[in-house]
């Protein structure tokens, strides 16, 4: 790897990174490049890389489809040794790791930290499905023959993630993609290419085979990100797994269906965090802390709107504002005790920024918010306050459309049913959570609600390695990240069935059970069962 000096400002922050391309096992720079800069302070270059065009991602394509054979003949034990010894090299390196997490998306220290080692997670629980990957057996209608399934890898996978989990979602595609046989083309964020370019040089010292894993660097829009949709209709990929805005999952949904391909998309969300009479409101307040303005709000999973329970409104109302007034915003990477750092991009402060003449218009009454914080430390970045609007119906737009920031709705109902109905009136369905402690209400709203994910006594965020992560309606296709379900989006089924019988045997023309259905019609136990045992009651 190469590097070079930072600006005189930022040699507290380390070095700049002089990335590349990372394509069958080699550095590729080619063409005009791009910088991934510190959200948190613009004077750190953490990285520069090429911008990749089409020539790059078929040179990519075709490695990731020579290496394809190979890769999916190695037994699959063996593959996942060498991602158990990719997640034993994230462990040694988590401190590093994570350090690199804060300063190129501005996490910080303790999400960063957990960031990384949901990554260290999925390697393991991965590196033993390796010795798994079952296929069935399954009982044949006729003597003498077998019939088993199998899973098979379908090919190349084209990869787009999003920068707010950069090493986290990326390793929940990657490593099931790997581990099934597949080989991957990868595009990372443009806001986490530093973190992606690791990620592939770790994956190598591994003991990956080149080929197996390339990555190309750039843009969205016209550019790098656009290209990489436009080659699922030249047929570079076999699967194609995007996560970030529902806008572009559809265009990817869109080019898929052409294909006859079935996408994986974990796409936007607007989450409901719902709080009954009857909850915990410490547990509650704390929990919606998190939801709202960890992260300074930029997960799918944070929360959009909070929906209380008429009688426990106010009060709620009144501690959560409490809190959030108390929040600490300010520079990850210099202060670990900061509750949220600036936003990722500037892009992201835009759409922030943009909200407020949404709330305003819609008629919703601001409790909280100051817009862009400036200032010292703050103008080295896009640093935004905690938002908070009461007064919100679930027909406002600011209910309905997702912002990506610190900002809250507050939608106050009168029961259950209302409760229940407000947090499915939107086109999302990802994450949800209630705080009750009527075992019955968690039976009823864990039924009743329309999402791919849902807590009860907890936040509206968080991930397990070993659960499925995905969202219904805008939120998704129906596919799943992680945990065992993850595997059916990177293998197809093959059924075999093997006829041992020496002569021709022809499903359901030559099966015994046509003879077993004529000498049952003979029988009349049960006709006579019928007219002699006659209940009198």
């Amino acid at each position: 790897m190469k590097f070079t000096n930072n600006s005189k400002d930022a040699e507290k922050y380390g070095k700049t990174l002089i990335g590349a391309h990372f394509i069958n096992n080699k550095d590729v720079v080619e063409g005009s490049t791009f910088k991934s800069i510190n959200p948190s302070d613009n004077s750190d270059i953490v990285g520069q890389f090429p911008i990749a065009g089409e020539k790059e991602i078929k040179a990519a394509a075709e490695a990731a489809r020579i290496a394809f054979k190979k890769w999916s003949e190695t037994p699959a034990p063996v593959r996942g040794e060498i991602i158990g010894k990719f997640g034993r090299l994230l462990h040694e390196h988590k401190d590093e790791l994570s350090w690199l997490v804060t300063r190129e998306i501005g996490k910080t220290k303790r999400e960063a930290m957990g960031s990384v080692q949901e990554a260290i997670d999925t390697a393991y629980f991965f590196q033993s499905e390796g010795r798994r990957l079952y296929g069935q057996q399954v009982w044949s209608e006729m003597r003498n023959k077998e019939c088993v399934t199998y899973r098979r890898p379908y090919g190349v996978v084209g990869i787009i993630t999003a920068g707010n989990f950069p090493i986290a979602v990326p390793s929940w595609k990657i490593i099931p993609a790997l581990i099934t046989g597949n080989t991957v083309v990868w595009k990372p964020s443009e806001d986490a290419p530093t973190i992606g370019y690791i990620f592939a040089k770790l994956f190598e010292e591994a003991g990956l085979p080149a080929g197996c894993l390339n990555i190309v660097n750039g843009l969205g829009a016209n550019s790098t990100g656009e290209y990489m949709i436009k080659a699922i209709d030249k047929g570079y990929f076999q699967k194609f797994s995007f996560t970030g805005s529902t806008v572009v999952g559809k265009l990817i949904g869109e080019a898929c269906g052409r294909m006859l391909q079935v996408p994986s998309l974990e796409l936007g969300g607007k989450n409901p965090l719902c709080i009954m009479d009857d909850a915990d409101l410490d547990k509650a307040v704390e929990a919606a802390l998190f939801s709202c303005y960890g992260t300074g709000g930029q997960r799918c999973t944070s929360t959009g709107n909070i929906i209380l329970h008429e009688k426990i409104a106010d009060k709620f109302l009144s501690e959560f504002v409490s809190a959030a007034k108390k929040l600490k915003i300010g520079n990850p990477c210099l202060d670990s005790s900061v509750y949220y750092g600036a936003l990722i991009n500037e892009k992201f402060g835009t759409r922030f920024m943009e909200h407020f003449d949404m709330a305003k218009k819609d008629g919703a009454k601001m409790i909280i918010g100051e817009g862009r914080l400036k200032g010292g430390a703050f103008d080295k970045g896009f640093y935004v306050a905690p938002t908070l609007w009461d007064g919100v119906n679930m027909k406002m737009n600011i209910a309905q459309n997702e912002v990506f920031g610190p900002t809250v709705n507050i939608v106050r109902v009168k029961d259950f049913n209302t409760l229940l109905e407000a947090a499915n009136a939107v086109e999302y369905g990802l994450s949800s959570a209630i705080f009750t402690s009527n075992p019955k209400t968690m039976y009823a709203f864990k039924n009743g609600i329309d999402a791919g994910m849902t807590s009860i006594n907890n936040s509206t965020t968080g991930a397990e390695a070993h659960l499925p992560f995905g969202g219904t309606k805008n939120s998704g296709n129906g596919t799943r990240e992680s945990g065992i379900w993850v595997i059916d989006a990177y293998t197809k089924w093959q059924a075999v069935n093997t006829d041992l019988s020496g002569h021709l045997q022809l499903a359901q023309i030559d099966a015994e059970h046509t003879s077993i259905d004529a000498a049952a019609s003979k029988s009349s136990a049960a006709s006579e069962l019928k007219d002699n045992f006659k209940p009198i009651w």
